[in-house]
């Protein structure tokens, strides 16, 4: 059925976990991954340099569903303690006062989901009968009749889906799994996942998931462009739903995620901890006919905390919030913007480090020691290096003091018009252990598992207690 003119605009917002924009067809990808999301993307905008500052899931979607930074937020950790403080509103609150349906599917119990009227869930992480993982099915099964539902009402909704086919384990059904490769993943002379399977803290973990026998990392990749793949072709499903109910004029559509995601790079091993480019890119993509501007590719940075002013301006919501995000209505429609093109960064995920960005430079500093022994402080020039490979902290101090400084100044700045101290410092029980910041990185090695499947699970969905060891039992 079609809206009434007097209705406001709907919001279809997908918060897709774990994707990286580099591995997307439309931002460039040689894997045709998202080939349906690239022909819905030329009917709206799509932003071609988008960041979340903040890693992991925990602080990047706090950023995403309030426009806020993570000095705003007060949120950085994974495994933060508590609720989302008072002195923010989600977009499910601020929609919900002014007339919205809200509803929220695949994220009940995160404290950055306050507010929806609704919380639906689905089996986002276990295998079927086949040992493979249809997650977006999953999803589409809940979603589609709650679409269905929300489209019949009289009041305008926001539908919230968390899709977590990226997210390890990475196990698309078929065709899916095969759909980039054609190797042996099980030759005996690949030596390319020895790193993995040597790092105590994950390769339960992995291998619960990898076949023991698969010893080729190009066949994990795959895995990973196949889950974005197969997660493609069920989101037309909803796009089709739309068009269908006659409501695809009247709805924004947003497509974004949390974060990025490390495969078999940067010793983290199909993670998303490390403040490397491949955990900071995320796609970020909006449509809403003759409201948004079809098919426009805006180049310059964006970040994660400027969606929420966004979808308020193009929804016509008011509000007196004084987001740290911007509003992007008038530089997609030609304007000017005040630029941003340095930022912290920041990460308590399996590390806790922060630094700061800039089109040429990323510094890395560590406030305590990892347990992946990497040095205290991290240079990379990403002009010449992008891909993160040579650390030139030694060969460039003035540039390792420049960025310190600027990195130092912001933290300052942003203590002082938050009137609180920068969460990077006050959360000593990120790791969820206790016992304050790891004293050496074997200390850190020897504590921090992931474990078991059932156990990544448990620590996403929030029922891990802090303190609570997450090994395999």
């Amino acid at each position: 059925m079609s809206a009434t003119s007097a209705k406001q605009p709907n919001v279809l917002f997908l918060g897709i976990d774990s994707l990286r924009r580099d591995h997307m067809s439309s931002y460039g990808y040689k894997r045709l991954t998202t080939p349906h999301i690239d022909r819905y993307a030329n009917g709206g905008t799509l932003f071609e340099n988008h960041f979340s500052p903040s890693v992991p899931t925990t602080p990047g979607y706090a950023s995403m569903l309030t426009g806020m930074d993570c000095f705003g937020t007060d949120v950085v950790a994974l495994r933060h303690e508590g609720e989302l403080g008072d002195h923010v509103k989600t977009l499910a609150e601020v929609l919900g006062e002014n007339g919205y349906n809200t509803t929220c599917i695949g994220f009940s119990g995160n404290p950055s989901a306050r507010g929806f009227d609704l919380y639906l869930d689905y089996d986002g992480w276990g295998p079927d009968e086949t040992g493979r993982s249809p997650k977006a099915e999953r999803m589409n099964d809940v979603a589609i009749p709650e679409l269905k539902r929300l489209a019949a009402e009289d009041k305008p909704f926001l539908l919230f889906l968390r899709h977590m086919d990226p997210h390890s384990p990475y196990l698309p059904p078929k065709p899916f799994d095969r759909l980039f490769y054609e190797g042996n993943e099980t030759n005996p002379d690949n030596s390319s996942l020895e790193g993995m399977d040597q790092f105590e803290p994950f390769v339960h973990y992995l291998r619960s998931w990898i076949p023991k026998d698969v010893t080729d990392s190009a066949y994990v990749d795959a895995q990973y462009d196949g889950a974005v793949a197969y997660m493609d072709a069920c989101i037309q499903r909803l796009f089709t739903a739309l068009e269908d109910l006659g409501i695809e004029n009247e709805t924004l559509v947003v497509i974004t995620a949390d974060h990025g995601e490390t495969l078999n790079e940067h010793d983290c091993y199909y993670d998303h901890h490390g403040l490397y480019e491949t955990n900071l890119v995320t796609p970020f993509i909006l449509r809403y006919p003759g409201k948004v501007p079809a098919g426009k590719r805006m180049s310059d940075y964006t970040q994660i905390k400027d969606i929420m002013p966004t979808v308020l301006e193009l929804l016509g919501v008011e509000t007196n919030i004084k987001f740290d995000g911007r509003s992007l209505v008038d530089y997609i429609n030609g304007g000017d913007r005040v630029r941003e093109p340095e930022f912290y960064i920041s990460e308590c995920t399996w590390m806790r480090k922060h630094g700061w960005r800039t089109p040429e430079w990323k510094l890395i500093a560590a406030l305590e020691p990892d347990f992946h022994f990497k040095p205290e402080v991290e240079l990379y020039n990403l002009i010449m290096d992008p891909q993160e490979l040579n650390n030139v902290a030694e060969q460039e101090p003035e540039v390792v003091k420049l960025l310190m400084g600027r990195l130092e100044a912001h933290v300052a700045k942003r203590e002082d018009a938050t009137g609180r101290v920068n969460p990077m410092y006050t959360n000593p029980n990120w790791h969820g252990h206790g016992g304050g910041p790891f004293r050496t990185s074997q200390e850190a090695y020897d504590i921090m598992r992931i474990g078991s499947a059932s156990s990544a699970r448990k620590l996403q969905e929030k029922e891990a207690e802090p303190g609570e060891e997450l090994v395999e039992g």
